[in-house]
């Protein structure tokens, strides 16, 4: 009987951490520092902003879904035109889905995908 009363509260305390690291916790925060004018400069910036705004419509892995597949999007479109795509839209990409800085910076992290 007391083992299952110890295997219960361990249970509760792993439930309370996991509750408070979804909904509480926010990380540490990067050191790295931004460009000029609050830029964002890294490749890793890159993949959050794609993953908060891209994936929906691209696909997790970039493997296209409702948009189209951008996993090879490099070998298609120079750095300057997927930035022009990002800013202005194309076809049922609607213009304006992130700020031109970060479009920027997107758009050379998906020109080195071939």
């Amino acid at each position: 009987m007391r083992k299952v009363w110890i295997t219960t509260l361990v249970n509760i305390a792993l439930a309370g951490c996991l509750v408070f690291l979804l909904f509480f916790y926010e990380g540490t925060q990067s050191s790295e520092p931004e460009g000029e004018g609050g830029e964002v400069t890294t490749a890793s910036n890159a993949e959050e902003i794609i993953n908060t705004s891209c994936i929906t419509c691209h696909g997790e892995n970039l493997e296209g879904g409702a948009g189209p597949a951008l996993n090879k999007v490099g070998s298609k479109y120079s750095q300057t035109e997927i930035e022009d795509i990002i800013n202005n839209g194309k076809n049922s990409m609607p213009a304006g889905v992130i700020s031109p800085e970060e479009a920027k910076v997107v758009a050379e992290w998906l020109s080195q995908k071939r």
